[in-house]
């Protein structure tokens, strides 16, 4: 340490102790952490190296995900090892759009790492937040000033955050995507139609799409590659599109398979279907719209009252107070 200390004075930089203490430890501490991602990081199957050089590039490297995700070795102190619950994350994580082969690992693991390391890092500024630089050390100055109970509780609400934080952020994810999934299903039933009647088989049509209408809507360019690799690999076609309905979660593609195989069905034309259920889809997308522009003056009102019966009151009031307190 001291051969370090008059190694780093030579060069002129600052060698308190605590300082290089405190930055060998994180830099360990980083060392550590990327040492256990390399050992628990496991590499792409045969299966799916193939599946994923069939695939077009606007598909991107993640959208082919396995649904084996036992954990195992050091994993299960993140993963849980009830599949169920495993199931139901690497559904949200699908429905948002999150096909890599290690997305339900991740998750845990990152939700773990914030618990720990969210409290962990505000404890350390808290304690020694003083030995930070002097412009670092006027930010956290707050922190140190609070005492070590308050400082533990600041830090399980941080646990807290860190815990259930990503779980929120998931949901978000998963509500944005539904969204645009539906706000881009007409125009893909409209470039879909367009690709049938221009002479494409529909296989061809959706794998044609999905290349067009990935820079505008990648969640359904997503999907329909995801649905065109499952039916070339050799799944029936409606356990295809019943996957689709149970990956995405939105009831306009559930809706879309469901014409898809009943126009198969009973010969009825692909894309006169199609230009019926974009018609529908828009009708109920206005009828929507409509419903919540009848709603906005029933809201408008709490709001209105919120804000102007305090002000009415005081004018009706204040007169009535003034002459009170003159004769009293």
């Amino acid at each position: 340490m001291d051969q370090v200390t008059t190694y780093l004075a030579a060069l002129g930089i600052p060698s308190d102790p605590r300082l290089l203490v405190q930055v060998m430890v994180g830099a360990g501490l980083f060392i550590a952490v990327l040492g256990i991602g390399a050992a628990v990081r496991s590499g792409p199957t045969p299966q799916q190296r193939r599946i994923r050089a069939a695939a077009p590039d606007s598909a991107g490297s993640q959208i082919v995900r396995p649904w084996d995700n036992d954990p195992t070795g050091a994993l299960r102190l993140f993963v849980p090892r009830s599949g169920q619950e495993r199931g139901k994350i690497a559904l949200r994580l699908r429905q948002a759009g999150y096909h890599g082969a290690g997305a339900v690992r991740t998750y845990f693991m990152v939700r773990t790492a914030l618990a720990f390391i969210l409290p962990s890092l505000f404890i350390w500024v808290a304690w020694f937040g003083a030995a930070l630089p002097s412009a670092v050390a006027r930010l956290v100055e707050p922190a140190s000033r609070l005492e070590t109970a308050q400082v533990f509780l600041v830090a399980v609400g941080f646990v807290v955050a860190g815990f259930y934080g990503p779980s929120l952020w998931l949901r978000q994810k998963v509500k944005d995507r539904r969204k645009a999934i539906r706000r881009g299903m007409p125009g893909a039933l409209d470039l879909l139609q367009v690709a049938i009647e221009a002479g494409l088989g529909f296989d061809a049509a959706m794998t044609r799409v999905a290349h067009e209408i990935g820079r505008f809507c990648p969640p359904i360019a997503d999907e329909f590659t995801i649905l065109q690799l499952e039916i070339h690999a050799g799944k029936p076609r409606d356990r295809a599109f019943a996957e689709l309905e149970r990956r995405t979660g939105v009831e306009e593609m559930a809706s879309f398979a469901n014409v898809i195989q009943q126009a198969t069905e009973f010969g009825t034309p692909v894309s006169q279907a199609l230009e019926t259920y974009a018609t529908e889809m828009r009708t109920d997308r206005e009828l929507q719209a409509q419903a919540k522009a009848n709603q906005l003056p029933v809201k408008m009102s709490g709001v209105l009252a919120g804000f102007m019966m305090p002000v009415l009151l005081l004018i009706m009031l204040t007169p009535i107070a003034i002459r009170w307190v003159t004769v009293m």
